[in-house]
């Protein structure tokens, strides 16, 4: 069996042979510039191709750092860390790490929507595989194109559904390596074990289709039969050629996300991040909720007291609520009184019984009552302790509906979650002066500090980045066979034991980036060890599950070549 390497620092220099000379120099997994040593140097046949004096990876880092912040915009700043990933990549995850709260909006949302929008406009360097509609019955071969053999974690998409921006057919690529740098970054999943892939099956944008530096398939849309005969012979090929893989199905459309994610997970190791992480983040965010509200003194309330309303009915929604009811079921409630808890609102208005333009995944929670035209009657006559947007359309939680809610609510509970910040439903601003400062408020993308009577306020974020890395650990290390429900609940629950004291006087529900590594490996804990206790685990099981976890956590410093 191929097993784990002993330590992730290893598994980069392990993973393929050394190059040499320029060579080494042109490759970012060894590439460290005029951080190699005097020794290094003459080993590999480095002399006289850098200058003399060689610097640690912290000047590197206050050198790169010095640059990035010159930048006069987000994306520029994106632009030149992608570059110093394409040629460092240990010193692109150090800049990372150590400063996790700053760089997280440049890698990732809301940036990184800006960067999909651009990307055949910003493209330098080719990252991960592009798979295309051209090379069905090919996908085998191109797969083994790939160099490393031993690849444990896929972010896989086909660029119909990026962030709130809708298809951005193959410049949605900018996803699945932004995903897999917070992998790296959040868990220390290594990046050599990591792999972005892009499933170009054509796009519907016409502005894409009319630009002649769009980098996909200028044509419409596999769809039908074609569609899932191309994701099949891809899951196969990927899952024979990387056997101990994770994939992670990230930012496909509803029409295919709900059933592909029912059709593979009981076959392979996968999981959808914008079902069952939002869901995730989301869940640890209303317990987190719950438990500051009791700090506070008010009344100590379960799960299964709520009443959630929400704007969306697409695979977020659904999925957060699907993961709600289970945590109700765990408190006692029916599935069906659980269900009772969760309402939604779509672009038509409340979803009841009455309807007859449901998609499978909103019937579970269509429930019996008159139709209602909008999310302000909805909240009038349901009156919801929590408000959670997962819509994608902006300012929709008006100042009216903000207001209605505090009126209703003590401390009402208002996620606005669409990402990026562009889309968010409200802005942290607006759900505290709409309160008056009672809100307990977390957005997708990151909002800054706000104060307002005299005292800051500090949104929550409630970011995928919480959970998919921790969880995506759990599962390598554990070599668990397959991603269960109750992995994203543990993972939830231990999110929310994460919130300190000390974040909850400040009024956070999540805990700081700045802890996102010590959060992962919690989570990666609880992980592994559902997959240990219900049999689906393929990887021994350590002594000590935690020392082993961190032990294999990749850690980006120069080590010693020689």
């Amino acid at each position: 069996m191929n097993t784990l390497p002993p330590s992730a620092d290893e598994t980069a220099e392990n993973s393929q042979p050394m190059p040499q000379g320029v060579a080494l120099l042109h490759n970012p997994l060894y590439n460290r510039g005029t951080g190699f040593t005097a020794a290094e140097r003459e080993a590999f046949g480095l002399r006289g191709l850098l200058p003399p004096r060689v610097l640690s990876i912290e000047e590197h880092a206050a050198r790169i750092l010095e640059n990035l912040r010159k930048k006069p915009t987000d994306l520029e700043k994106y632009v030149y860390l992608i570059d110093t990933e394409d040629r460092n990549e240990t010193l692109f995850y150090r800049i990372l790490i150590d400063n996790m709260e700053e760089m997280m909006p440049i890698v990732y949302t809301p940036t990184v929507g800006q960067a999909c929008q651009q990307y055949g406009h910003i493209f330098r360097r080719p990252r991960g595989l592009f798979l295309s509609a051209d090379d069905r019955g090919h996908i085998a071969e191109l797969l083994a194109n790939w160099p490393n053999d031993d690849i444990r974690v896929i972010v896989v998409t086909d660029g119909e559904r990026i962030l709130g921006l809708g298809d951005q057919g193959a410049n949605g690529m900018g996803i699945p390596v932004g995903k897999l740098s917070l992998y790296t970054a959040c868990a220390g999943i290594p990046p050599s074990t990591t792999l972005p892939i892009m499933l170009d099956v054509g796009t519907e944008n016409e502005t894409f289709l009319n630009d002649p530096l769009y980098i996909g398939l200028p044509q419409r849309r596999l769809r039908g039969a074609e569609y899932d005969a191309f994701i099949e012979e891809f899951m196969v090929a990927v899952t024979e050629r990387f056997p101990h893989v994770l994939v992670q199905f990230e930012d496909f459309a509803n029409i295919h996300a709900f059933h592909l994610l029912q059709r593979y997970r009981d076959r392979f190791r996968v999981f959808n991040d914008d079902i069952q992480g939002t869901a995730a983040v989301t869940l640890a965010g209303l317990f987190a909720a719950l438990r500051l509200i009791a700090v506070e003194g008010g009344p100590r309330r379960r799960l299964g007291d709520q009443r959630l309303l929400f704007l969306g009915a697409g695979e977020a929604g659904v999925g957060i609520a699907d993961l709600v009811v289970s945590a109700m079921v765990e408190e006692g409630l029916t599935a069906d009184e659980a269900r009772g808890r969760c309402w939604f609102v779509d672009s038509r208005g409340l979803v009841v019984q009455s309807r007859d333009d449901l998609q499978a995944h909103k019937l579970p929670y269509a429930h019996d009552h008159p139709p209602l035209a909008d999310l302000a009657a909805a909240v009038e006559e349901l009156r919801p302790t929590a408000l959670i947007g997962v819509s994608g359309q902006p300012r929709t939680f008006t100042r009216a509906i903000i207001e209605r809610m505090a009126h209703y609510n003590e401390r009402p509970i208002i996620f606005a979650l669409s990402n990026p910040t562009s889309k968010s439903e409200c802005t942290a601003e607006e759900a505290y002066t709409f309160t008056g400062g009672r809100a307990i408020f977390a957005s997708g993308s990151p909002f800054p500090s706000f104060k307002l009577y005299g005292k800051t306020y500090y949104p929550g974020q409630g970011n995928n980045a919480y959970i998919f890395p921790g969880v995506g650990l759990g599962v390598v290390v554990s070599g668990a066979r397959h991603v269960t429900d109750e992995m994203f609940q543990a993972a939830a629950r231990t999110l929310a034991e994460q919130v300190t004291e000390a974040d909850m006087a400040a009024g956070r529900i999540y805990p700081t980036l700045s802890r996102i590594r010590e959060v992962s490996a919690a989570i990666a804990t609880a992980v592994a060890a559902i997959a240990y206790r219900a049999g689906l685990a393929t990887q021994p099981e350590p002594a000590d599950l935690p020392a082993h976890i961190q032990d294999f956590m990749y850690k980006p410093d120069y080590r010693p070549l020689v």
